[in-house]
């Protein structure tokens, strides 16, 4: 860093002790502020003082509603709602309040040599994205590292050293995120999603377009929302992706590859090389790929890292295939949109869905994908507003709800759709749904899904 931290000797308050707090507090500890953590949570404030223990000492208070006297900085975990007492509290006082990611980005600025910021956002995809794009970075043999709401926090990414960082943002981190504008930003779609969180779609989708103010803007424009805000972008270089054959400054698909009418005419990849294939992950290929040809990546490196990547998991992975019947996990699809994508991908479908939609609406999806549906099956605390919508859409499809909780109910359901699949059939979890009300994390649920299958068909877990 250079010059004097600009943090030094200010009374910050960080909000929330879970993911992202303890590197928050570090940053702020090593920048010699004084550092206040509240939570909820007495065990993660504790959690939280032995993970920093050494570099100073932050104050823990349990579940402050406002900020202490003499607070000049609020740092919250990007879950935190803008109508959370607390920050109501502190937006009235006059107090600043920033996400740990607006905090990376101040501290990086300061740098002598900065790390170059490559962002991509989206309702759906975003990760398998980053991934892709990071695998892209390292085949040119460029020191990056994915980060974000991927995992690794931006602030640990930065003290890492890293100089090129592949960042996935979700639209909370973006919300509290005002000032960052990277060298790069992608946005590869909007659909309904957390709108319990910003209110309304036109809000969350205002939070995804922050992406959009860097050097050079990307969007999917295959995506009508997208394209508008594309459009109505800052940058000085706004570039579309599609999967139809590419206009000037677009990426797309002709002749079966992936190419680059933007940063040169170039072909990039055959399209049977890309994994996840499908119309998402040839999508989420080619944003990766305007992402790191933006930065001046060759189309022999995007050819090369788009090769070697390997979707994660919980991602439309195949978990066994037994008497005809496909079982497939794509735990990740937490939303309708993502849903609708993985079922696509199929001819017929046993369905597994449920969870919390957070206030998404499933009416456009069940419409789009009745006739792909064999069956379905429902589990979780929003599983009879599906019902409702199967009813409404697809009223020929059986259905079947579990009620009972974690585990069992997912061993449950996979026995349900297992007896509803026929040869030829896919056995889907694609939710439409976050996980929280039965599980820890999408993880957690694929997880159980996985060994429920593995169990079901007497294969070793």
């Amino acid at each position: 860093m250079s010059g004097p931290g600009v943090f030094a000797s200010k009374r910050v308050l960080v909000a929330g002790a879970g993911v992202t707090g303890p590197s928050v507090v570090r940053a702020l500890l090593r920048e010699g502020a004084s550092v206040t953590v509240t939570d909820a949570d007495e065990g993660r404030l504790a959690k939280l003082a032995d993970s920093v223990d050494g570099l100073g000492v932050a104050e823990p208070a349990v579940g402050l509603t406002e900020p202490p006297a003499g607070t000049d900085l609020v740092v919250t975990a990007p879950g935190w709602k803008p109508t959370a007492p607390l920050l109501v509290a502190a937006a009235d006082a006059g107090i600043e309040v920033i996400g740990d990611v607006e905090l990376a980005w101040r501290l990086c600025r300061r740098m002598d040599e900065p790390s170059a910021w490559l962002v991509v956002t989206g309702t759906n995809g975003k990760t398998t994205t980053v991934g892709m794009l990071e695998s892209i970075l390292k085949a040119a043999g460029l020191d990056a590292i994915a980060c974000g709401n991927i995992g690794l926090p931006v602030l640990e990414a930065i003290e890492g050293g890293h100089r090129v960082l592949a960042v996935e943002l979700s639209s909370f981190q973006l919300h509290w995120a005002p000032s960052v504008r990277p060298v790069a930003g992608a946005l590869l779609n909007i659909a309904e999603d957390h709108l319990d969180w910003h209110g309304s779609l036109e809000a969350y989708a205002q939070a995804k377009a922050r992406v959009l103010t860097g050097d050079v803007a990307i969007g999917g424009v295959d995506d009508p929302y997208v394209a508008k805000l594309l459009v109505n972008s800052p940058a000085a270089r706004k570039v579309g992706v599609t999967l139809e054959e590419p206009l000037a400054d677009q990426l797309g698909v002709h002749d079966g590859k992936l190419v680059d009418r933007a940063f040169g005419d170039a072909d990039l990849v055959d399209v049977d090389d890309v994994r996840p294939g499908g119309p998402p992950g040839l999508t989420d290929a080619l944003v990766a790929a305007a992402v790191a040809r933006a930065y001046g990546v060759t189309a022999q490196a995007v050819a090369d890292g788009l090769r070697a990547y390997r979707p994660a998991a919980h991602r439309a992975a195949v978990v066994a295939e037994q008497g005809g019947i496909t079982y497939v996990n794509d735990s990740k699809a937490t939303n309708p949109h993502a849903a609708a994508a993985s079922i696509r991908a199929h001819d017929r479908v046993v369905w597994i869905a449920g969870g919390l939609l957070k206030g998404a609406s499933v009416d456009d999806l069940v419409a789009e994908t009745a006739p792909r549906l064999a069956g379905v099956v429902l589990i979780g605390q929003d599983r009879d507003v599906i019902a409702a919508a199967l009813a409404r859409h697809a009223p020929d499809v059986p259905v079947s709800q579990v009620a009972t909780g974690d585990d069992d109910a997912m061993t449950r359901a996979v026995d349900l759709a297992g007896a509803m699949a026929h040869p030829g059939d896919v056995v889907l979890l694609a939710p439409a749904a976050a996980s929280m009300d039965m599980f820890t994390d999408y993880g957690h649920r694929g997880r159980a899904f996985a060994e429920a299958v593995l169990t079901r068909l007497g294969l070793p877990t």
